[in-house]
C-alpha cells in the first residue's frame, strides 16, 4: 500500500536548503509516528513529495489505520494511494490500468489527468488525450467532462515509472513537528490551552507540557491525560516531557497575602517566572499560553503587559485575538473538548472584585508581601516525567471518594474554600462541627486533626472539595468524604 503525500504550501515556496530540510523532517517524523504506533513503513522523500510504502508480509497495515495516522501529521498538506506501473508507452500504461480504472467510468462523465517529468516524445496534454480516448472508445461512459467531471483519472509518469492515484485525502496542513524550535505549553486541562497547544504543534513547534498543580492528583491526573492525548495524536513523532509544578504554597501567599484586585495577575506573573526557569533548564525558547485577550480580567492590555514584564523568555499567545466560541469549536475538532468539559479552572478562585487596569507598581507592592524563595522552591519541588509514560503514570492512581448529601452525627464538616469565600458566606445551620482548612493547605496539614473523626469535604461547587478528597485518599487516608448538601 503505497501513498503519495504532497507538503504544506508554505514549504513549497522556501529556499532549496529549507525546502530540502523540511521535506526531510516530514519523512522522517512519518517514520517516528509510524514506529510509535506500530505500524510498518518506508517512506523516501523527493523533490516536492514524499512516498510511504505501508505494511509488509510481517506486519500488514489496514488501509484505515495508514489514513488515519497521515491525515494527523503537521507538515502534510494532503495525500493519495496509488499503484505503480512500470512505464515504456502510453499504450502499455493504458493495457495495465484498464482493467483497474475501466469499471468506475461505466455509466458517468471522466476526465484524466496525467503529471509529467522526465523525457518523452510527448507532453501531458497529449498522454491526456490518448488515454482519455482509449478509456472513451472502450467503456460505456457519458463522455468527458473537463470542467466537473464524475470520476476523475489521476496519473503521474516520472521517466519509466506511472503512478495511478485513487481518493484524495486532506492533512491537517502545518510545519513539521521539530522545524520551528522547541517550547513548552503552560497546560491546564481546560478549553484555551488545549487549543493553544495544538496550535503550537501545528506550527512546528515541538511541545513539553508545563503544569501548575493547584487542585491535587487528581487534577494532574486529568492533565496528564489530555496532554498524552494531544502528543499521541498529533506529535509522537517527538519524545517530550511532562513537567508538574506543585503550586498550592503560592496560592495560599496569593489568598492570604496580597490585595484581592490583582491575585490573578500575580498568579500567572508568578507562573511565568517559574515557567521562565524551567524553559532555559531544558533548552526552551518560548512559554505557550491560551490567554485571549479581554476574555477574562487578567487578560486585558494592561494586565498581559504586567505578566510579560517578568517573563524572560518568548511568550507566546496563539489565542491572543479568538473568541471564546471558536476555541470550543476548535477543542472539539481536535478532540480535546471532553477533557476541557470535566476540567475544573483552578485560576477562577484567586479572582474577587478583580483590577482590570492596575499598576505596575501596585502589583509590585503586592508581590513583595509574598516570600521571596517561592519560586526557588517551586523549582526545587518540579517533578518530570516522559510523555510516553503517562499511560502507566495515571493507570495506577484511579481513586474515588464518597460524596453524601446528608452528614452523619459525628461527621466533621471540613470547609476547604478560600479564606475570602468562608469570609463572605460562612457555614451556618449544621450542627456538625465545622473546620475550615482552604484547598492549599489541605495536602500538608491534614495530619494535624483527628484522625480517629470523619471529615466530610465541603466546597460551593464540589469541584475543590472531590479533587482534595481524592488526594487525601491517594495518601493513604480513608476517614474523607465529599459533602454536596441537596439544595
Amino acid at each position: 500500500m503505497k501513498f503519495i503525500i504532497r507538503l504544506f504550501p508554505e514549504i513549497s515556496i522556501k529556499s532549496k536548503p529549507v525546502r530540502n530540510r523540511l521535506i526531510r523532517l516530514v519523512r522522517q517524523n512519518i517514520v517516528n509516528v509510524c514506529k510509535h504506533h506500530d505500524i510498518a513503513v518506508n517512506a523516501y522523500a523527493q523533490w516536492d513529495k514524499v512516498i510511504a510504502i505501508f505494511g509488509n508480509e510481517e506486519k500488514p497495515v489496514s488501509k484505515k489505520k495508514a489514513i488515519t495516522e497521515l491525515s494527523r501529521i503537521p507538515g502534510i498538506h494532503s495525500f493519495m494511494e496509488v499503484n505503480e506501473y512500470p512505464f515504456t508507452d502510453l499504450d502499455s500504461l493504458y493495457e495495465a490500468i484498464k482493467d483497474v480504472v475501466g469499471p468506475s467510468i461505466v455509466g458517468k462523465t471522466f476526465a484524466v489527468r496525467i503529471k509529467r517529468k522526465g523525457q518523452h516524445e510527448f507532453n501531458s496534454q497529449q498522454a491526456e488525450r490518448v488515454i482519455g480516448g482509449k478509456f472513451k472508445a472502450n467503456y460505456e461512459n457519458k463522455g468527458v467532462c473537463l470542467d466537473n467531471p464524475e470520476v476523475l483519472i489521476h496519473l503521474e509518469i516520472e521517466n519509466q515509472v506511472a503512478y495511478l492515484s485513487g481518493e484524495k485525502y486532506l492533512g491537517i496542513g502545518g510545519y513539521p513537528v521539530g522545524s520551528q524550535g522547541e517550547v513548552f505549553s503552560l497546560i491546564s486541562g481546560g478549553f484555551d490551552s488545549g487549543v493553544s497547544t495544538y496550535d503550537v504543534l501545528h506550527r512546528g513547534c515541538r511541545v513539553n507540557y508545563l503544569f501548575f498543580n493547584m487542585g491535587g492528583t487528581a487534577h494532574e491526573i486529568g492533565v496528564k491525560q489530555e496532554s498524552y492525548f494531544i502528543w499521541d495524536r498529533f506529535a509522537s513523532s517527538h519524545r517530550v516531557k511532562f513537567v508538574t509544578i506543585p503550586f498550592e504554597p503560592i496560592v495560599g501567599q496569593i489568598l492570604e497575602r496580597t490585595h484581592h484586585g490583582v491575585r490573578g495577575v500575580i498568579l500567572k506573573r508568578m507562573m511565568m517566572r517559574v515557567g521562565s526557569i524551567v524553559a532555559k533548564k531544558f533548552g526552551a525558547e518560548a512559554l505557550v499560553t491560551g490567554e485571549s485577550l479581554g476574555q477574562v480580567s487578567s487578560q486585558t492590555l494592561r494586565n498581559l503587559n504586567h505578566i510579560d514584564d517578568v517573563c524572560e523568555v518568548l511568550l507566546l499567545r496563539p489565542l491572543v485575538t479568538s473568541d471564546k466560541q471558536d476555541i470550543i469549536d476548535k477543542s472539539r475538532e481536535i478532540g480535546t473538548i471532553g477533557f476541557a468539559e470535566s476540567m475544573p479552572e483552578y485560576c477562577g478562585v484567586i479572582s474577587d472584585h478583580p483590577n482590570v487596569c492596575p499598576t505596575a507598581s501596585f502589583v509590585e507592592e503586592e508581590e513583595a508581601k509574598m516570600d521571596s524563595d517561592l519560586v526557588e522552591k517551586a523549582i526545587e519541588s518540579m517533578r518530570v516525567v516522559d510523555i510516553n509514560d503517562i499511560p502507566q503514570n495515571t493507570s495506577k492512581l484511579k481513586t474515588e471518594v464518597e460524596v453524601v448529601s446528608e452528614l452523619g452525627k459525628s461527621d466533621v464538616i471540613l470547609d476547604v474554600r478560600a479564606p475570602d469565600d468562608v469570609e463572605k458566606s460562612p457555614l451556618e445551620g449544621f450542627e456538625n462541627e465545622v473546620i475550615t482548612m482552604p484547598f492549599y493547605k489541605t495536602s500538608s496539614d491534614f495530619n494535624t486533626l483527628d484522625q480517629i473523626k470523619t471529615y466530610a469535604l465541603y466546597c460551593d461547587q464540589g469541584v475543590m472539595s472531590t479533587m482534595q478528597g481524592k488526594q487525601l485518599k491517594e495518601k493513604g487516608y480513608h476517614n474523607v468524604k465529599v459533602f454536596r448538601p441537596s439544595k
